[in-house]
């Protein structure tokens, strides 16, 4: 494996290469999170997707759908139909509002209850893969968010 490079570089040309970039830094980290998350996931036929799903749902059960959008970054086009295969699934069930029919009301079922003890188990192996403490994977995770909302910061 490469060793990495310092990120101040001297050219322009520098500036410009796969190595330096923190962009490709974070998205190979994804790729990695997503390979070590799935065999735990496939067991208990859970997407990473749905997994996040379950995580916002299982902190407080029946949301808004808008509000899990919020909570995952994710937009309505994205979300409807990774919710719709769930509820086929019969992981959670969809339901109008009943104040306001525009909004939808994600409610976990029997199923998507019983998953979370599994999914536990997936995230341990994730942890255990990372070789690091709990509180150097805080660390790490709160910068991210940190990062991550500078940028978004940035094209307010």
């Amino acid at each position: 494996m490469a060793k990495p490079q310092p990120l101040v570089p001297d050219t322009v040309e520098d500036t410009l290469t796969l190595d330096r970039q923190l962009c490709f830094a974070a998205y190979s980290v994804s790729q990695a999170f997503n390979r070590v998350y799935k065999p735990g996931l496939d067991q208990i036929g859970l997407t990473y997707p749905q997994y996040l799903v379950l995580l916002v749902l299982w902190e407080q059960d029946d949301q808004m759908m808008k509000h899990i959008g919020e909570r995952l970054h994710l937009d309505s086009g994205t979300l409807t139909p990774l919710l719709k295969r769930m509820e086929t699934a019969g992981i959670v069930r969809r339901q109008r509002d009943s104040e306001d029919e525009r909004q939808v009301r994600i409610i976990l079922t029997s199923k998507g209850h019983s998953l979370r003890e599994q999914a536990a188990k997936a995230r341990h192996n994730v942890v255990c893969a990372s070789g690091r403490s709990a509180q150097e994977i805080q660390g790490l995770r709160d910068e991210l968010i940190r990062l991550r909302d500078s940028l978004n910061g940035f094209l307010e």
